[in-house]
């Protein structure tokens, strides 16, 4: 699906194209949501180069997310998605030149339909193409900001249950997710800044003023929300170890018991199993009050050992 974001007399207009149309002179955004092949074949009319393929925005290296070549600038930035409790990480390709972007992605991207809602309610001041990138980072790191603040609150959430037997696994399972949504928290915004410096550094003299600002801004937010990222980190990290000791605790505990069972049964057992010996000379075993007198000492022995149990304090 291709959707092409016109502006005219500083209105914004939203048209979805087809292969057959021809592209819109004032088209300052032209969005490409899962292309199939003919949908490629059109777009490569506006590329001197090759069309950004799906597995390429996945690429990790420094000179394959920001470059410049004969088709413009070209910036791969990770945007976060939240589907449940889980939080990953979705690429999204751009391509800017003179007064146009082209974006390529492959899944329904949250903050691009955000945009796309501020943009059609006049809810942002976009005056060229390069202020819907900016606005698309700026946003991101809201969002951004926004998972942190979710992020402590699930933490003071899991930190009272952390030393719960009965909610142990479902805690265990919240700081899973929250250690995974933490870690795409923080990529994204490593990502962003590299974008942002990029970009200031590529294309410093066709930045207007504002849009210098906002880049600083943004930047600034990324240096800010760092160090919280790195906090849930630790704290998750805290968190894991507290509830693990609590659960070798635990089970500590249970060895512990069976232990003290084995080595209180024991002295009994060493009685039973002397007298359940075939020997031919045994005299107690005529004994008439031998019976009552073995099982006497099996108790003895057992309440014996119990007491010196307790009193040693290993009970």
């Amino acid at each position: 699906m291709i959707t092409a974001y016109m502006l005219r007399n500083k209105l914004l207009e939203v048209v979805q194209l087809t292969t057959q149309d021809v592209l819109p002179a004032s088209t300052i955004w032209l969005d490409a949501y899962k292309p199939d092949d003919e949908e490629r074949e059109w777009l490569s009319s506006l590329f001197l180069e090759e069309v950004p393929e799906e597995e390429e925005l996945d690429e990790i290296e420094a000179s394959a997310r920001f470059y410049w070549d004969t088709d413009g600038l070209h910036i791969l930035s990770l945007f976060p998605q939240r589907i449940g409790g889980e939080t990953r990480g979705v690429n999204m390709s751009f391509t800017l030149r003179n007064n146009l972007l082209i974006s390529f992605r492959e899944e329904d991207i949250g903050i691009v339909r955000l945009l796309r809602h501020y943009m059609r309610h006049d809810r942002v001041e976009i005056e060229n193409a390069m202020d819907i990138l900016l606005e698309l980072m700026d946003l991101k790191v809201e969002y951004l900001s926004d998972l942190i603040e979710d992020g402590y609150t699930t933490l003071e959430e899991t930190s009272e249950l952390v030393l719960s037997d009965e909610q142990i696994h479902e805690m265990l399972k919240e700081l899973m997710e929250q250690e995974e949504t933490n870690s795409q928290i923080r990529l994204a915004l490593h990502d962003t800044r590299r974008a942002l410096r990029f970009l200031r550094r590529t294309v410093r003299q066709q930045l207007l003023s504002e849009q210098k600002k906002t880049i600083d801004e943004v930047l600034h937010d990324i240096e800010s929300l760092l160090p919280h990222t790195q906090f849930l980190f630790d704290k998750i990290n805290f968190q894991l170890e507290v509830a693990m000791g609590f659960t070798n605790l635990q089970q500590n505990k249970v060895i512990k018991i069976f232990s003290v069972a084995a080595v209180v049964f024991l002295p009994p057992t060493l009685i039973a199993s002397m007298y359940g010996m075939n020997f031919d000379f045994m005299p107690e075993l005529h004994w008439k009050f031998g019976y009552l007198v073995s099982i006497g000492m099996m108790l003895a022995s057992a309440f014996g050992t119990y007491f010196f149990f307790r009193k040693k304090g290993w009970l």
